[in-house]
């Protein structure tokens, strides 16, 4: 068998197990949802909960923190590394996105960057994540943000693209994020 056809019998071996996961994320139970995406390879904290209808790229690239909440319609992207920490807060609709096609190459190849977010951020509904940034702890990203830059700690971002507005009072987080709803 030739490198070519095993790399696309690779492909949608990959493909067919990120249906599987789209499938799973319509399961109204985020404990049953929490396991297979474990079993597919993605670390999870404990107490966390990944909400309904998310959609992942390679998920064992991905790791999330305890005690933290990924709202429905999300996008993860893990074709690279993909930190979200503890005690984050990502409202519905968010994309993060580490992959993207280089628009200076030739044949428009893809390339790859590790976002990371820390902890105690909030991230505002449909906000975008761009590759390669890091968003610091405690920072705000506001509802329908692009970040195309890293944001500073405590800052409050918004806009396209994201541009500092403004900066978080609390500078010592200390809260949890409460009881993950069974069926959402």
């Amino acid at each position: 068998m030739s490198k070519r056809i095993k790399r696309r019998l690779l492909t949608v071996g990959l493909e067919f197990d990120l249906m599987i996961l789209r499938w799973i994320g319509h399961f109204p139970s985020h404990h049953v949802r929490r396991f297979f995406y474990r079993i597919s390879g993605m670390r999870i904290g404990k107490g966390t909960s990944v909400h309904m209808f998310a959609s992942f790229y390679e998920p064992k690239n991905i790791v999330i923190g305890k005690d933290t909440i990924i709202g429905e319609n999300v996008v993860l992207d893990g074709r690279d590394k993909l930190i979200i920490g503890d005690h984050v807060d990502m409202a519905s609709e968010v994309m993060i996105y580490n992959g993207e096609h280089d628009l200076s190459d030739e044949k428009f190849k893809a390339r790859f960057e590790p976002v990371k977010i820390e902890d105690y951020v909030f991230i505002g509904p449909r906000a975008i994540i761009l590759p390669g940034v890091t968003i610091e702890k405690g920072a705000v990203v506001g509802a329908g943000a692009v970040v195309t830059k890293d944001v500073p700690a405590f800052s409050i971002v918004g806009g396209v693209p994201a541009k500092v507005i403004g900066e978080r009072k609390l500078k010592d987080p200390q809260y949890r994020l409460g009881r993950a709803a069974w069926f959402r």
